[in-house]
């Protein structure tokens, strides 16, 4: 079979995909070699999905508020100093504007800690909140530069620096920047995630259990607010390939490689992860929201783009491997070796106070649950689990985890033993205003936090080991919720209870005192 037939049966199993709707295209050399949409916009007024229907492209958005950073102030280092007025309570070292844009700023991200202040999952979020909820800021959860860690707000941040310094809205600039000269006529700045100008329609659901509208009522902006159709992003792969020449492009400069304050080189940089995919360098993002799921990548050295937009919740990125693998003509991979049992458990990190857990698929494959998501890894010949740049080694007295993409690495160590359950009581976090409480409810235990956004949904709190439990967090304001939060409860000389350091990636080492 050639490539481009193995092609036509990506694109031909894709109508027969579960979903209300769908677009894809693929570019070879500038030139559009696929460009498919299928089902709906909106499934209840059978608005068909078009390659001109507006979607929420989400954190795409990201490399669209750096390319405008850096169009508007080359050296972005002259925005530092406005940096401070948006942080009034941060102390010790601060981010940079350059932090901000590499997600090495050290902030935890605001849709985690929103959770923690007690946002109902399909609460409103408007632009007070947000501004409250980042001045709020007090400390980071690591030092800028040190690592990478995703922070939405970041991106929120640089684009509101971009339009007080310049005095003009950030859809303003992106229209006339970005936008029009690239000829993306339709994409736009959609802070308002509620509803879409055309009338487009996002998910959730399944084939069996049916499809519902998802519930949406935040305010984005440089993080995830723009909307685009497909010919708009089509439109924008074909305007980086046609300055993949010039080292002196604005896209040369916002996919350039970036490094760690310790001179280590990382994948992030400006709102692009560069991502090793089928063995090629590719440069790309995701994004989602409820309802909604996106990826777009270009591989420089074959000139290749890949572009996949669900307005439902499954992941794009198996798609986007499926037509970039048929498009290179890569042979069908081999089902990996049987991960050896004896992996599976969980584990601390005693640094983060993060658990982790590992557990095995029917498909042979690790899953560990301790970054943003869930992370597949299969056994490499030496017998380490790995998964792109995440290395997993097991050793004598547990496990040594090097998360690459990250500049991080850790100690595992098993958790094991019971978990006394004298944990009932209110706890306080000054920093955020935030209060959980933890409640005994008919011999079970259960938590939930609240502060100014709202009461947060009580949740099942589950053992781990000696004062270390998760509490789920199945739905948040985000689509992606933060994951389980890990608790470590301290107990003072006398053996009680007082206090509990809560923490997930995306926000660690949160300290509530029990009042």
């Amino acid at each position: 079979m050639t490539a481009f037939s193995r092609l036509d049966s990506v694109l031909h199993a894709l109508t027969r995909s579960p979903g209300p709707g769908g677009a894809v295209a693929v570019l070879k050399d500038g030139a559009v070699l696929a460009r498919q949409t299928w089902g709906w916009a909106d499934m209840e007024r059978r608005l068909p999905f078009t390659p001109e229907t507006l979607f929420r492209i989400c954190s795409i958005t990201k490399q669209f508020t750096c390319a405008t950073l850096l169009d508007q102030f080359p050296d972005p280092s002259v925005l530092n100093p406005d940096l401070a007025a948006h942080l009034p309570h941060l102390t010790g070292q601060r981010p940079t504007v350059r932090d901000l844009a590499h997600n090495q700023s050290g902030l935890r991200d605001y849709w985690a800690t929103a959770m923690l202040c007690g946002a109902p999952a399909e609460g409103v979020f408007g632009p007070t909140d947000a501004q409250a909820l980042i001045a709020r800021t007090a400390s980071l959860h690591f030092a800028p530069g040190a690592h990478y860690s995703y922070c939405n707000q970041n991106f929120r941040l640089l684009g509101d620096l971009v339009a007080n310094r310049t005095g003009h809205s950030l859809a303003a600039l992106l229209r006339r920047r970005l936008f029009d000269p690239a000829g993306m006529p339709n994409a736009q700045l959609c802070p308002e995630t509620a509803a879409l100008p055309d009338g487009t329609v996002g998910y959730e659901g399944s084939l069996t259990d049916g499809w519902r509208a998802a519930v949406n009522r935040l305010h984005w902006t440089g993080d995830a607010g723009s909307a685009a159709s497909l010919n708009d992003m089509i439109a924008w792969e074909q305007a980086i390939d046609a300055v993949r020449d010039d080292p002196d492009s604005l896209y040369a400069r916002l996919s350039a490689p970036t490094q760690f304050a310790d001179g280590t080189q990382a994948s992030y940089g400006f709102g692009l992860s560069r991502m090793t995919l089928h063995g090629r360098l590719a440069i790309g993002h995701g994004g989602g929201l409820r309802g909604w799921r996106s990826l777009r990548f270009y591989a420089p050295a074959d000139r290749i783009s890949v572009v996949v937009l669900f307005n439902h919740m499954a992941d794009p990125r198996p798609v986007a491997m499926d037509l970039f693998g048929a498009l290179l003509d890569l042979p069908t991979p081999t089902l990996p070796a049987a991960p050896d049992p004896a992996w599976q458990g969980t584990y601390l990190d005693p640094a983060t106070g993060l658990v982790a857990r590992l557990d095995l698929t029917p498909d042979h494959r690790l899953v560990l649950w301790f970054g943003q998501g869930p992370e597949t890894l299969t056994i490499a010949a030496n017998g380490d689990a790995v998964s792109g740049n995440l290395t997993l080694r097991r050793t004598a007295t547990g496990i040594t985890m090097r998360r690459g993409n990250e500049n991080f690495s850790a100690s595992l160590i098993p958790c094991t033993g019971d978990a006394p359950r004298d944990l009932d009581g209110v706890f306080h976090n000054p920093e955020y205003g935030a209060t959980f409480t933890c409640t005994t409810a008919g011999g079970a235990l259960y938590g939930a936090f609240s502060g100014f956004l709202g009461q947060g949904m009580m949740q099942v709190l589950l053992p781990v080991g000696p004062d270390v439990w998760r509490l789920p967090m199945p739905r948040a304001l985000d689509f992606a919720p933060p994951g389980d939060w890990s608790l470590t409860f301290a107990r003072d000389a006398h053996g009680r209870v007082a206090g509990v350091t809560v923490g997930c990636w995306l926000a660690r080492g949160v300290a509530f005192r029990k009042v």
